[in-house]
């Protein structure tokens, strides 16, 4: 089928609004779009937020038929449409602003008269978008509805994304596990350890924001659907919620339920916080990660240059060979940006009033981003940087060698105060304590070696 090519004129309390040749949408999509366009991003470029909003519709139809709310006819005709959107094919229609200050009706009406058009056009009958498609709904549970489907749409391949890095990380733990490794603290020399072991680290961070992540978004499954404008109900038939309810989980195969308390699910936006805050701390460990191999691949020759990133574009327009991080530079923008959406989502959650918190297009959009983020960002560190580390065994060797590290494995052997002492001589005398502890004869290169891995050792647990 195709849709109405003529031009068509629709009329509110304001007066006659002309529509584009081809619009599904109407005049309360065309007043948002007047007065709430603030920034480039219309709903329609949210793909999963259109096809979580298409699905509630749907939910909505199919329980309202169930009900006796709306016949066969026009269910089915809403439920067709809805398949549609839901696909993707009427992405283009969804103009208003994500970030409109509606709290949410405009971007619902704008679903609304979409769906309701595309649905009179497949059956030819009459399909209204606020009696027929928003039946028995309000802005007020459908929109945090969708956005929950939505963040939980994404959410699972961005925990995807951090498991796949952390085995990536794992896997240079794995094979690094014998490389001797300066440790560092306050930026400064302190003692023996393996290369495998920082990423090991690295392994086990990323883990934990995956499963942080995963625990955090269990709490969207509780949906406020049902509870209409304020939590009551008012304006929907009896068993609507459970009836509704039904239907979503139907259609998603996810375990939606009621809230524990409909009018806290109206009234707070604390668990898109709580995701929200996973995020950031997810974006900001990756750039913790991120900062020590930017340091730890400084160079190659006026840094460290103890690991090698994979070159994967020229870092310069004037200094022919030069290599930079961009990468992992890359990953330390996404945390500064993550934790800008975070604070703005914090902002919004405490900015509720009474009923209803009416911030939530600012919520949808900054969590929408920072999603994007940070599966992006993953991404990329594993494909782009990770997979393609390399180890650089004779600078790590040569950094150990040349430190005062060895001081704390002499100290069983030597004691405190001797070992101070050769620290200090080795200090003065530009020499690495290793090669000094050899010219005394107080033990040959080769058992300070020795020495240097044995103390590497990660210290068993007691029994």
């Amino acid at each position: 089928m195709t849709i109405d090519p003529t031009a068509r004129t629709e009329t509110d309390l304001l007066g006659e609004v002309s529509l584009p040749a081809g619009a599904l949408y109407g005049v309360n999509t065309v007043r948002g779009v007047e007065n709430l366009t603030v920034s480039p991003w219309p709903v329609g470029r949210e793909r999963e937020f259109v096809r979580a909003l298409a699905l509630v519709k749907k939910a909505a139809a199919l329980a309202n038929a169930e009900l006796g709310q709306l016949t066969d006819g026009q269910a089915g005709a809403i439920a067709a449409a809805c398949d549609e959107v839901a696909q993707g094919r009427w992405d283009g229609q969804f103009v208003v602003d994500l970030m409109e200050g509606s709290g949410g009706t405009s971007t619902n009406m704008n679903a609304n008269e979409v769906i309701a058009r595309r649905a009179q056009q497949i059956s030819a009958g009459a399909v209204h978008a606020n009696d027929h498609v928003n039946r028995s709904q309000s802005t007020n549970d459908v929109y945090p509805t969708a956005m929950k489907l939505a963040v939980l749409a994404m959410v699972g391949p961005l925990v995807a994304e951090l498991h796949a890095l952390a085995t990536s990380l794992a896997a240079r733990r794995d094979e690094w596990a014998d490389v001797l490794h300066l440790g560092r603290t306050c930026l400064q020399d302190a003692q023996p350890m393996r290369l495998g072991h920082a990423f090991g680290g690295y392994a086990e961070l990323v883990r934990r924001q995956a499963l942080g992540l995963e625990s955090a978004s269990r709490g969207l499954l509780a949906v406020p659907l049902g509870g209409t404008a304020i939590g009551t109900g008012f304006g929907s038939p009896p068993g609507w919620r459970d009836t509704v309810l039904h239907q979503l989980v139907q259609l998603t195969g996810l375990q939606f339920e009621p809230p524990g308390d409909a009018f806290d699910a109206m009234q707070n936006l604390d668990v898109f916080a709580r995701v929200s805050a996973e995020l950031r701390h997810a974006a900001t460990s990756m750039a913790r990660i991120a900062s020590d191999l930017i340091l730890l691949s400084s160079g190659p020759h006026g840094g460290l240059g103890e690991v090698r990133l994979p070159a994967v574009q020229a870092g310069s327009s004037i200094m022919p060979g030069k290599v930079n991080p961009v990468v992992p530079m890359s990953l330390v923008q996404i945390g500064f940006a993550v934790v800008g959406n975070d604070a703005t989502v914090a902002q919004a959650q405490q900015a509720g009033q009474l009923e209803i918190n009416h911030f939530e297009p600012v919520v949808a959009s900054r969590l929408f981003d920072s999603l994007r983020l940070v599966t992006r960002g993953a991404m990329l560190l594993r494909t782009r940087c990770v997979d393609g580390l390399q180890a650089d065994v004779q600078a790590n060797l040569a950094h150990l060698s040349a430190s005062s590290a060895l001081a704390t494995a002499l100290i069983p052997v030597l004691g405190y105060d001797a070992t101070s002492v050769l620290v200090n001589e080795a200090q003065a005398e530009g020499l690495a304590l290793i090669d000094l502890v050899d010219r005394r004869g107080l033990m040959t290169r080769a058992d300070a070696l020795d020495r240097l891995r044995a103390a590497s050792q990660t210290v068993p647990a007691a029994p």
